[in-house]
């Protein structure tokens, strides 16, 4: 379903995801990935959600980033996302967790939907990220030691 997320983001080329890595990222010896798996009526998958947990520094505690949602289109309105969701936010506050972020992409109808729950669009925040030559780049100007390694 990772591959399905990536057609419907109109990215399949950049999703490289393997079975075998998904394996190891959820069920390997240090998981830092966590994942709900939304089934029909006979069993069938045909939703998912795919997690981590963040930290704000400002509020002194761990919240949960949801990396990826995704229901099949026979799925959809079906109340699967929703219940997905309420899932995640229910650890939230079973934890103390404060937060529950996630990106959407702009164009996304699904936006529709997390501001109908509630969700607030942090749009005064811009992401970044560095990937390739220029995370290579950096990588080679050296690094402070993790205080945990001094």
């Amino acid at each position: 379903m990772v591959h399905e997320l990536a057609e419907y983001e109109r990215a399949p080329e950049q999703c490289h995801l393997t079975a075998e890595q998904l394996q190891t990222a959820l069920f390997g010896p240090q998981p830092a990935l966590f994942g709900h798996v939304g089934v029909d009526a006979d069993g069938e998958p045909v939703g998912f959600a795919l997690w981590f947990l963040n930290f704000s520094t400002w509020e002194g505690v761990h919240g949960i980033y949801l990396e990826d949602l995704y229901v099949r289109p026979e799925a959809r309105g079906t109340g699967l996302g929703l219940r997905l969701l309420a899932t995640l936010a229910e650890i939230c506050v079973e934890r103390g967790y404060p937060r529950l972020e996630w990106w959407v992409l702009n164009w996304n109808p699904a936006r529709e939907f997390y501001h109908a729950i509630g969700a607030a669009a942090m749009d005064e925040w811009v992401p970044y990220r560095l990937t390739g030559p220029a995370l290579r780049d950096l990588a080679l100007r050296g690094s402070v030691q993790p205080a945990a390694e001094r």
